[in-house]
Formats: C-alpha cells, sequence, structure tokens
C-alpha cells in the first residue's frame, strides 16, 4: 500500500513539473532586440499579444510584458527606466507613475526582493500607453538596480494605434 502512494505521489510531482516546463501558450515569447553597450539581456520578453514587433499598443491602455531575467549579484530593490525613441532621432525618457516603475512589488509567482545571485524571477510590467500620436516608436526597457547598475535591458519596437471604440460604454439616462 505505500509502494501504491509513493507511486501516485512520483506521477504526481512529475506532472506538476512537466506542466511547469511547458510554459504559457497563451503569451509566446515576442522577438526583442539587445541594448547597446553589452548590457545583460533578459532570458525571455513576452509582450502580451505580441510575437514579432512592432507591437500594436492602444494608447489610453495598458500593454502588458512578462520579463524573465536572471540576476549576477545580490539586489534588494529595482526600479523601470524606459526610453522612447521615435523618428529614429528623438529620445525622451518615459515618465512611469511609481507603482509601475518598482520591479519588487510587481515580481511573479511568489518571488520578491532582495533578490539573490543566479536567480531568475519574471517580472509583471503594465506599461501605461498615454495618449500620444499614432507613430512608431523604439522603446529601451532598462531594469536598474539599487546601485544604479543595469540588471537586464531590451528593445521593443511598438506602434501606437487609436483604439477602435468597442472599449467604450455609453450610458443612456432616460430619467434626465
Amino acid at each position: 500500500m505505500q509502494q501504491d502512494a509513493l507511486i501516485w505521489l512520483s506521477i504526481l510531482l512529475l506532472g506538476s513539473l512537466f506542466n511547469g516546463i511547458q510554459g504559457d501558450d497563451n503569451n509566446p515569447p515576442t522577438e526583442v532586440k539587445r541594448c547597446s553597450g553589452g548590457k545583460p539581456f533578459p532570458l525571455e520578453v513576452r509582450v502580451h499579444g505580441c510575437t514579432v514587433p512592432p507591437c500594436n499598443v492602444v494608447k489610453g491602455t495598458d500593454a502588458v510584458f512578462e520579463i524573465d531575467f536572471a540576476v549576477d549579484k545580490f539586489i534588494t530593490s529595482m526600479t523601470t527606466k524606459v526610453w522612447a525613441t521615435t523618428l529614429g532621432f528623438i529620445t525622451i525618457p518615459y515618465e512611469l507613475p511609481a507603482d509601475v516603475a518598482a520591479v519588487c512589488p510587481n515580481l511573479m509567482y511568489g518571488a520578491y526582493c532582495p533578490l539573490y545571485p543566479t536567480e531568475d524571477v519574471t517580472y509583471l510590467f503594465t506599461f501605461p500607453v498615454g495618449e500620444y500620436p499614432e507613430i512608431g516608436v523604439k522603446i529601451e526597457i532598462y531594469l536598474i538596480d539599487q546601485d544604479r547598475d543595469t540588471a537586464t535591458c531590451f528593445i521593443c519596437d511598438i506602434k501606437v494605434k487609436k483604439g477602435s471604440g468597442a472599449n467604450k460604454v455609453y450610458e443612456l439616462n432616460y430619467l434626465a
């Protein structure tokens, strides 16, 4: 009887392991580019709804990025910095709200800071797309640690689009 229990437990553990290795079919990897200067590159980036850039993002909404990365030192805090380049030569910092820029509270799967060397984690970055002109933009996303070192960096081309209007809710007030 104990042997049967051990067999079932082994099958359950193997099933859980293979399920975790399988990955997320709903959000396949996105083809992002390396930043210049040999900065650390993420293990994988998934931009929801996009596998091959430019990724279409709707102004006034949030674009969701899952960023898998490994660290090479002890990290107590991290922040996200975004630079946006348009027309090929105009580069400006893209200001983020503090709660969005904070990496540690947005780590997934139970991860939290501090992070230890060789630890790999997933960061859920909810990128607010402002009311900007409908243009192509190259965005550089940096995760910066407490020592102002780059933990990871990548480039993703996006195309800002106008919403379809299907998200709008109109309320009719017949009592007015």
